[in-house]
């Protein structure tokens, strides 16, 4: 995004939802992706700002239980400065950001020194979090109303100031309380002290709205106990009431096929979306950790080749959903007119390659028999022996020269190859707290789908701190060559895709987890 004229400095005090990325709203998810910079917290879904356009800038502020990222009249202070430059903010908090999130101080310090602000509702995760535990927050038959509250102690004060002898009296209702996990022993003691009987419904959620969360549902007088005893860690919601006991009976999170399956995906942001939304629909929580980008390399000089070719026998070779969407491109700027692409025969690796085509209503017009770059090379290869043909092998910067080798050698006098690079592929590096919040939520399953995704995470990661993440998780392969580079590396594949796509990747998961339910190696 450009820069922003002085006048146009505006803030946004955006709630993210309560974890699951799919919940954030329409408005909250486009100003997210029109922004100069997002100001984000600890609890928000990372998803959301891992894949952002490489432009917009980020800073971390997120806030932990004993330790502060930034004081929070430092975060104040860096909202007035960065709209004082013309920048267009987001100010990125967990749930909503009049809900226990401080975002009424932000509001007011903006006001105070004349900073425009607009205010970006959330769904809260006290409303959010027992939805998916199966817990309605009322009920007509049993709960009339709702109270929200925090047990979390503010640094000034010695305990919460929430008037726990008088909520005790409360009866046919609802109480959600946040940020409790250390206090909740005190909590529960005050409310039995002040009448509350010790036999009403309770439960706590932890992680609630993620694969990964986890319910507990017991009485009050036994509530702490249950929290030790199971090992409860925030973010976690208590609720207490007469609801807490409908879980049982219209819980419905749990049942998909891969619920409570952590999966690391390290697949490109931009290319991933699609993959994301799959995992997440069969019901496992994705942790969005791309370790390789892609740019655009234009070269000119390149496609002078192109329009200098003669043969009739024109053949265009696209081997991954990058070389389609950036040579695409650069046609319309190098050529101007599709129908040009009359002239050549299209081969691609395989379905996913065709998919990304046909999303252009193009067709190939050779796909080989098994998804490897190899095999295309082979086959192409037995297909142009005899001909004159001129290839044009679409590539990166990353891409081996063995499909050349292999092709040139076909023909009467080997065919002609042209390589036309149209991207670069680069490590992208994780800011610390990316890899403090992964190891303290480590994945049951990573996926690669190259192997420059393998080297991407080895420079995020030291040799230690790989073999630990990759050595307690499946690791799943994409095809040979990325499971060889896997091996380079000291780490075993588990699962090795048979036909070299993503689908059948997570397909082959699936199947894996309905027999040996993962994780199987914590």
């Amino acid at each position: 995004m450009p820069n922003h004229d002085h006048e146009e400095g505006i803030v946004y005090l955006v709630g993210a939802g309560p974890g699951d990325p799919d919940l954030i709203t329409v408005r909250a998810n486009y100003l997210l992706h029109h922004c100069d910079v997002v100001v984000y917290d600890s609890l928000i879904p990372y998803e959301l700002v891992y894949t952002l356009p490489a432009e917009i800038e980020r800073r971390y502020v997120g806030k932990e239980s004993g330790r502060h990222s930034l004081p929070q009249e430092e975060i104040n202070n860096l909202l007035v400065r960065l709209a004082l430059d013309g920048k267009r903010v987001v100010r990125l908090k967990g749930g909503d950001p009049f809900v226990f999130g401080r975002g009424g101080e932000e509001a007011k310090y903006l006001k105070e020194h004349g900073i425009r602000y607009e205010v970006v509702p959330g769904i809260t995760s006290g409303v959010a979090a027992l939805a998916y535990a199966g817990i309605p927050c009322t009920d007509r038959e049993n709960a009339s109303y709702v109270m929200f509250l925090t047990g979390h102690k503010a640094i000034e004060k010695a305990s919460s100031s929430a008037p726990w002898d008088w909520v005790a009296g409360a009866r046919e209702g609802t109480l959600v309380i946040y940020m409790a996990v250390s206090e909740i022993k005190s909590i529960v003691d005050q409310l039995l002290d002040a009448g509350m009987s010790p036999n009403v419904a309770a439960a706590v959620v932890e992680r609630g709205t993620f694969s990964t969360q986890r319910v507990v549902r017991t009485e009050l007088a036994q509530l702490p106990a249950k929290v030790a005893e199971v090992g409860i860690k925030p973010p976690a919601l208590f609720v207490i009431g007469e609801v807490a006991t409908y879980r049982e009976k219209i819980q419905w999170f749990r049942d998909r096929p891969l619920f409570g399956v952590r999966v690391m995906v390290t697949r490109p942001a931009d290319q991933a979306a699609p993959l994301y939304r799959t995992l997440r629909e069969l019901g496992a929580e994705v942790l969005a950790y791309p370790t390789i980008a892609t740019a655009e390399d234009h070269r000119p000089d390149q496609w002078d080749a192109l329009r200098k070719i003669t043969t009739d026998d024109r053949w265009l070779v696209l081997t991954n959903e990058n070389s389609v969407r950036y040579f695409l491109n650069q046609w319309f700027t190098e050529i101007g007119d599709l129908r040009g692409l009359n002239k050549y025969k299209i081969a691609v690796v395989g379905d996913g390659t065709a998919r990304a085509l046909a999303a252009n209503h193009i067709a190939p017009d050779f796909v080989p028999s098994k998804t490897a770059t190899s095999v295309l090379a082979r086959e192409l290869s037995e297909r142009l022996r005899g001909t004159s043909a001129t290839v044009v092998r679409v590539r990166g910067n990353l891409s081996d020269d063995q499909f050349e080798k292999t092709v040139g050698q076909a023909g009467k006098a080997g065919a002609d190859i042209i390589p036309l690079q149209v991207y670069r592929t680069f490590h992208v590096k994780w800011p610390t707290e990316a890899r403090e919040k992964l190891f303290a939520f480590p994945p049951d399953v990573i996926l690669f789908t190259s192997a420059a995704a393998i080297d991407g995470l080895a420079e995020n990661l030291d040799a230690e701190a790989l073999r630990r993440l990759a050595g307690d998780a499946t690791v799943a392969s994409i095809g040979p060559s990325t499971s060889k580079t896997i091996r380079s590396y000291g780490i075993n594949v588990d699962l090795e895709s048979e036909e070299h796509t993503i689908a059948s990747m997570v397909d082959e998961l699936v199947a894996v987890h309905r027999t040996t339910p993962l994780p199987k190696k914590r």
